[in-house]
């Protein structure tokens, strides 16, 4: 990919956002060494894997609340077949004995319990899906969790924690032991950490690089949100491959 001569970015952030291909943004990243493009590229691949995130939820939430609405219907037609037809029963006369209506009391109770299963289905209230600010402390949870055993790591946020590059090689490592030898990282050097642990979670975790070695250490802090994104996405590619169980939710 080229630059142009004056230094301005070849490409527009609306050229960036019509693609919604994950591999063709990766391959624009990897051909090109404009920091300017490199920047418009990584945001459209954040944007991109929010969009895709937020439709799976959607549509994850909508196969719930099928399943929910399914369910309370096949509850209000048993509720009342089973009312209307006991009700039915009891409304006819014996055999050989002389025709009489039932009692009010004879009727009532097949009429309250089913009428009571359909209203208790349809009172039971959906269940509450986690909000943005659950999920980023479970997150942040789970990486302090996962890299405790590591010496040099006390993760505490999505920023300061992951300066000197170690937290991310210690979250890589716990994964993929084999990979690089982790006793041997200076946290003094933290351009060859994040490269080492973005290069490491490309390769064997399908995980791509949202983050930018270079652009890490220009800043005395990460961006929280870069972090974020990028540890998100590679929670994700460990559940892909089976390397993380996830509970089913119901």
């Amino acid at each position: 990919m080229e630059s142009k001569t004056d230094g301005k970015s070849s490409l527009t952030s609306e050229e960036l956002a019509a693609i919604e291909d994950e591999d063709v943004l990766n391959k624009m990243l990897d051909n090109t060494s404009d920091f300017e493009e490199r920047r418009m590229i990584r945001s459209a691949l954040r944007d991109l894997l929010k969009k895709k995130r937020e439709k799976r939820e959607q549509e994850r939430g909508l196969r719930q609340q099928n399943l929910r609405q399914q369910g309370l219907s096949k509850a209000g037609t048993t509720g009342g077949t089973v009312s209307i037809g006991r009700a039915s029963m009891n409304q006819q006369p014996p055999i050989n004995k002389p025709s009489s209506q039932p009692s009010p009391s004879a009727a009532t109770p097949f009429n309250r319990t089913g009428g009571s299963k359909a209203s208790s289905a349809a009172a039971a209230p959906p269940a509450a899906a986690p909000n943005a600010k659950n999920v980023k402390q479970m997150l942040l949870d789970w990486c302090r969790a996962k890299t405790e055993p590591y010496e040099g790591v006390d993760i505490q946020n999505f920023s300061s924690s992951w300066k000197d590059g170690i937290a991310f090689c210690a979250l890589v490592h716990r994964f993929f032991p084999d990979a690089f030898e982790y006793s041997i990282l200076n946290p003094n050097k933290p351009k060859e950490n994040f490269q080492l642990a973005f290069n490491t979670a490309e390769r064997l975790a399908g995980c791509p690089p949202l983050l930018d070695a270079d652009d890490l250490v220009r800043m005395n802090e990460p961006d929280w949100k870069c972090v974020y994104t990028y540890i998100q996405e590679f929670y994700r590619c460990l559940v892909e491959k089976g390397l993380v169980k996830t509970k089913k939710r119901p």
